[in-house]
């Protein structure tokens, strides 16, 4: 595995990834591709700009032209880059389908035409749709209920296609809820923990009873490794293994590592397509590729907050502006010079 092109890799999951890779020895380089929309930040990336490996191209996956030049310098694609937001997609499904599939399809033809050696697309536990009760294995049928899982289950139907159609190594994994440091404040963690540390109150949906699993993104990516490195092609690997709570369980923890009272917590008419619970069953990646998470509940919680408590510069501008996406910094347009792409894997 030698040169390695990710894309929404400045965003929250894919900037953990990007530093994680980079520290394996038989890589080589590593390129993010990224818009640097409103949820992707240079800064997310941080340290991982002291690598010589690493290379930053601000641009869009629907970008046919761009994505044709960067894929063919890479023996792997790891492919992050997605409109990610539920709500949003309520008001902007176009710009989900686009993103979501259309950005797909073009990074799977340019990777087609250039013989990549493994293709990994990062999907969500929410194609699969509310299980009121069970667990979804990874034949389960998809049963998206919002824009924006409906838009991933059908980049993810493109991307197994590509693999039965063309013999392109595709993988797909679908992770549940993830959490951690650098993660946007629209979403329910960071959103509360934001509010709680500033003394605002916070509010449920309905009774607070929806249910979620919540995987620390350090999990979460040590899976995508896994199957990149191990998983067959076109198979799908659920990444689970967290903690399951309603979100007044979920708002209760918070509530503990932010010192507040229950005070702060509000009721609201739940939204539309609100879907009750999410579940998979994460045996196959555990039995095939020894994935295991290893970041528990509470210091994964702790080690969150304290983040948002020393960041406030980082958040504090989302919080005021949400669409607003931080301008880059000194960083090259254009990707370095790489070398001959190796013939082995």
């Amino acid at each position: 595995m030698e040169h390695v092109l990710v894309t929404g890799g400045a965003g929250f999951i894919g900037s953990h990834f990007v530093k994680r890779i980079l520290r394996a020895e038989d890589v080589e380089a590593v390129t993010v591709l990224d818009a640097l929309t409103y949820a992707g930040h240079i800064e997310n990336l941080g340290t991982a700009f002291l690598s010589e490996k690493l290379t930053f191209v601000q641009g869009n996956v629907l970008d046919a032209q761009l994505v044709d030049e960067l894929v063919q310098r890479h023996t792997a694609v790891v492919h992050f880059a997605a409109e990610s937001h539920v709500d949003r997609s309520f008001f902007a499904a176009g710009a989900f389908l686009a993103t979501n599939v259309h950005g797909t399809h073009t990074l799977l033809d340019a990777a087609m035409r250039h013989g990549v050696e493994k293709f990994v697309h990062v999907s969500t536990d929410e194609v699969y749709g509310p299980l009121l009760t069970g667990t979804a294995t990874e034949d389960a049928p998809l049963r998206p209920s919002v824009p924006y899982a409906a838009s991933k289950a059908a980049s993810d139907l493109v991307a197994l296609s590509y693999h039965q159609t063309y013999g392109l190594p595709v993988c797909v994994t679908r992770s549940s809820n993830n959490y951690g440091p650098y993660q946007h404040p629209e979403k329910i963690i960071p959103l509360f923990l934001t509010r709680l540390q500033r003394g605002e109150p916070v509010t449920l949906h309905g009774r607070g009873e929806h249910v979620r699993n919540w995987l620390h993104v350090e999990d979460n990516c040590a899976g995508v490794e896994a199957v990149l490195r191990g998983g067959v092609p076109g198979e799908v690997y659920n990444l689970g293994g967290g903690t399951d709570l309603t979100s007044r369980e979920l708002t209760d923890y918070l509530l503990r590592v932010c010192g507040a009272s229950e005070e702060a917590v509000t009721y609201i008419p739940d939204r539309a397509a609100n879907d009750l619970r999410y579940s998979i069953d994460w045996t196959k990646a555990s039995a095939e590729l020894g994935y295991r998470p290893e970041r528990g509940l509470e210091d994964g919680l702790a080690e969150t907050a304290e983040w948002y408590r020393r960041n406030p510069d980082r958040w504090a501008p989302l919080v005021r502006n949400p669409q607003a996406a931080q301008p880059p910094r000194a960083v090259p347009a254009e990707p370095r010079a790489l070398p001959a792409t190796p013939a082995g894997w």
